[in-house]
């Protein structure tokens, strides 16, 4: 008898995405905004359930189950409690909050059925806790039958922090911390304050905290947050506005910090460099305290990461370097939309009461459940080259030896290079498959790729992707990276200090290492390691482009301009090429040059929100 089909769901607050399972194997996942382009898309996932049930070969009357990562009665209580709490001063902001509820949200199961036509009255419509589902992605996809886990975000019910521990199919959970005292909610002030976007915005907050200094970090720590050793925190909610208005901060929290909030068109100031660096710092902090709880509760050596502070790979790369565990592995969804993944694999293990698939003990530790976050759809050569046509694009088909060693060209040449191949990752990072790469030799790529192609802040650092076996050569880190989600120092004897008095944002013209493109200016890097398991053909590029420049590093950036989701198919990918400053596009087999493209080929240009 074939496995039981479990469809994962998670919708309706940001990051909605669906993921299939089989048996607890991992059929497929994605987001919906791959494929509605529109960046954190909360709305019913249809194109992704279309997506994953296609992967699979199924009609949707084949599902046993489908599973939703939150409990809507009980976040419905906590929403209502909240208000009723400051009551009335949350009257502007419940009625706008009040219709979802009475709609699609507080029937949850009508709503499945209405959004999932032909499910079999036999498909089990079931609910997971919002962490539940957190730390069933985290432990359960892990290379690990036993370990500490701990999920960090804004809010999900009434949880914001929790601390479980994963035992073959068997989750425990051993404490949490409740609404409105949060760490995703705090350090999304700061991204708000700073001038940012909430859900977007944070990771520009964590790149710009190594221009600043932590003067901010005690006034955070004398009126914010009450932090104890064991990593539990009240915030002080007489600076925050979230449980009464629409806006996060108040006049308070304003007058505390030296002024408004900055406006996004507004230039940053030191100031801003020293608030991003101030919160970053008391983030750490936090989350050290968290991670030793966690091992010091559950007595494992191993620790899983998830929600949406997990996203914060510089605090990650603190929590290894510590030593505080011997292994620490982060789901790459780390955020809702891997939510869906969750809600699904614990369906599996919980409800349907299956025995997970585990390494014993004796033998050496299994690579992950992901298969590389390479979750999602996938074209042929066939049918990109069709797509192609059909814009009457000028392009090379080449085999795949050609390709790499005319791709490698490209970059010896500094030129950027879009790189769409095999499966879209699942999660926030391009990692080999839609991405832009560029040569991080090159002292003036950063600013480039920013500007001209990016279109965003020239402050962002870029990531390195860099061979597996070679990974100790260049940077500090001894273990693993396939993800994307641990910042490692760059070696000391690769470092190269500023000039004196240099300082702020005027160190961004100041190569930092030999690699000046991904060398952020405190001299780390948000590292992915490559391997031939991960991705064969990334690796293999990797590999060729070592061979010609004795560099087996390359800068890896997402496929997408600011305020756009990650491409999806190669219609995606040929509209933002020829929108940008990308030099050139190779998606599977073609090579196309963006200069050579004749003019009755271009797509409409895209417009897309800031971020």
């Amino acid at each position: 008898m074939p496995p039981p089909f479990i469809l994962g769901i998670s919708a309706y607050y940001h990051d909605s995405a669906a993921a299939l399972v089989a048996g607890g194997d991992i059929v497929a996942a994605a987001q919906l905004e791959r494929f509605s382009r529109r960046k954190h898309d909360e709305r019913f996932p249809h194109e992704a359930v279309d997506y994953c049930l296609r992967e699979a070969g199924i009609e949707p009357s084949d599902l046993a189950a489908v599973v939703f990562y939150d409990k809507p009665i009980i976040k419905f209580t906590r929403v209502l409690e909240s208000f009723l709490t400051v009551a009335p001063a949350g009257w502007r902001t419940f009625p706008q909050v009040l219709p979802g509820w009475l709609s699609e949200k507080l029937d949850l199961r009508g709503t499945l059925r209405h959004e999932l036509p032909g499910l079999s009255p036999s498909c089990e419509l079931l609910f997971t806790e919002h962490h539940e589902a957190h730390a069933a992605s985290a432990f359960y996809p892990s290379p690990f039958d036993e370990a500490a886990i701990l999920t960090v975000d804004g809010v999900g019910e009434w949880a914001t922090t929790v601390i479980a521990h994963g035992r073959g199919s068997d989750l425990a959970l051993h404490r949490e911390l409740r609404f409105p005292h949060s760490l995703g909610l705090l350090y999304s002030a700061f991204t708000i304050y700073c001038g940012f976007r909430v859900n977007s915005g944070e990771y520009k907050l964590m790149g710009l905290a190594p221009y600043g200094e932590p003067r901010y970090a005690d006034l955070i720590r004398q009126h914010l947050i009450d932090v104890r050793d064991d990593g539990s925190f009240r915030l002080n909610l007489d600076y925050f506005d979230f449980l009464r208005e629409t806006r996060t901060t108040n006049d308070r929290f304003h007058a505390l910090f030296g002024g408004p909030p900055r406006r996004p068109e507004e230039p940053l100031l030191e100031r801003h460099c020293d608030l991003a660096r101030s919160i970053q710092v008391v983030t750490e902090e936090i989350m050290l305290r968290l991670a030793r709880q966690a091992r010091d509760l559950t007595g494992s050596r191993r620790l899983c990461l998830a929600g949406g502070v997990a996203l914060n790979c510089v605090a990650n790369g603190r929590i290894l370097a510590e030593r505080i565990f011997d292994e620490v592995w982060i789901q790459p969804a780390a955020g809702d939309a891997g939510g869906s993944l969750g809600a699904a694999l614990r369906a599996w293990h919980g409800h349907f009461a299956r025995d997970r698939k585990a390494a014993p003990a004796s033998k050496a530790p299994r690579r992950d459940a992901m298969q590389g976050a390479l979750l999602g759809p996938e074209f042929s050569d066939r049918e990109i080259q069709r797509i192609l046509d059909a814009r009457g694009a000028r392009y090379e088909r080449l085999d795949d030896d050609a390709l790499l060693d005319r791709t490698v060209q490209l970059l010896q040449a500094e030129k950027v290079v879009a790189w769409f191949q095999g499966r879209m990752e699942f999660g926030p990072r391009a990692l080999g498959n839609r991405s832009i790469l560029g040569d991080p030799r090159s002292p003036r790529m950063q600013s480039v790729m920013n500007l001209k192609v990016k279109f965003r802040e020239s402050f962002r650092p870029f990531a390195p992707a860099v061979l597996r076996e070679q990974t100790r050569e260049y940077f500090d880190l001894p273990v693993e990276s396939p993800y994307m989600l641990l910042v490692a120092p760059v070696r000391p004897e690769l470092r190269q200090p500023p000039p004196p008095g240099l300082g702020g944002l005027d160190r961004l013209r100041h190569p930092h290492s030999p690699l000046p493109a991904i060398t952020h200016v405190d001299y780390t890097a948000r590292v992915q390691t490559v391997g031939p398991d991960d991705n064969p053909r990334f690796h293999a590029l990797l590999r060729r482009f070592a061979a010609a420049t004795g560099c087996p590093v390359l800068i890896n950036t997402s496929f997408n301009v600011r305020g756009e989701p990650i491409v999806c198919t190669p219609e995606d990918a040929y509209r933002c090429f020829v929108h940008t400053h990308i030099d050139f596009l190779v998606v599977g087999n073609f090579v196309l040059e963006r200069v050579v493209q004749p003019a009755q080929a271009l797509p409409p240009k895209p417009e897309f929100a800031p971020d």
